[in-house]
């Protein structure tokens, strides 16, 4: 686990991750062409205070003043010009919109939110075990809170064969979540992995219900 700001300030840091959840919630009653006018505006806007921020000093030095203390050591090096978490929430929103039907989105992106969070929060108080790159404990509580959201998800059949496939995705993303420290953002990583692997699975087991898994991108396209 990242240790480099405090324990206080990260749970404020994840405090605004949860914020996040307003978009599966606000995408669970839209179309995913509103979802995407809204998202894309948003993240460009983000993505270039993002990047100003390294060329700019008077922009930066907001930045450090409003949110550097919730800033991770990485998102503040002025030599590898990092992209803060929330960018990444943004530009991974709006590519599990376009690329994921809304059914695997709808598991995929809460999973992110709750579940990265219960896996920094908890593993950094509680961890004790070493397991991977990170803690067992914040691992163990990254699955065991995706596989109550599975619960609360929309589903295709409903069949015990549909929550092992959610079940597995769960681990995959849990796994993902561990190893991605120092080469990738989880905040990328989590809901793309989970995604992928839900989606391969239902089409693999569920291939009468492949009509109802069509790619939002095809029909954006085309």
């Amino acid at each position: 686990m990242d240790a480099s700001i405090d324990y206080k300030y990260e749970v404020m840091r994840k405090c605004i991750h949860l914020s996040s959840l307003l978009i599966p919630i606000v995408y669970n009653f839209t179309t995913t062409k509103l979802a995407l006018k809204i998202l894309i505006p948003i993240t460009l806007f983000s993505l270039l205070l993002d990047i100003s921020r390294f060329y700019l000093p008077f922009l930066e030095n907001f930045f450090n003043k409003i949110f550097g203390f919730m800033m991770r050591a990485h998102e503040k090096d002025r030599t590898k010009k990092n992209l803060s978490g929330a960018t990444y929430v943004f530009i991974s929103a709006v590519f599990s919109i376009a690329v994921f039907p809304k059914l695997i989105f709808l598991l995929a992106f809460p999973v992110l939110i709750l579940c990265d969070t219960a896996a920094a929060l908890l593993g950094r108080r509680f961890g004790k075990h070493k397991f991977l790159s990170k803690s067992l404990e914040g691992t163990i509580s990254f699955f065991i809170l995706g596989c109550l959201i599975v619960f609360a998800t929309p589903k295709l059949s409903n069949s015990f064969a549909e929550y092992l496939i959610a079940y597995f995705a769960i681990a995959v993303g849990a796994i993902v979540e561990n190893i991605s420290s120092g080469w990738a953002d989880d905040n990328l990583t989590i809901p793309i992995s989970v995604g992928f692997v839900l989606w391969g699975l239902y089409l693999l087991i569920f291939p009468n219900l492949s009509n109802q898994l069509s790619s939002p991108l095809v029909s954006l396209i085309f």
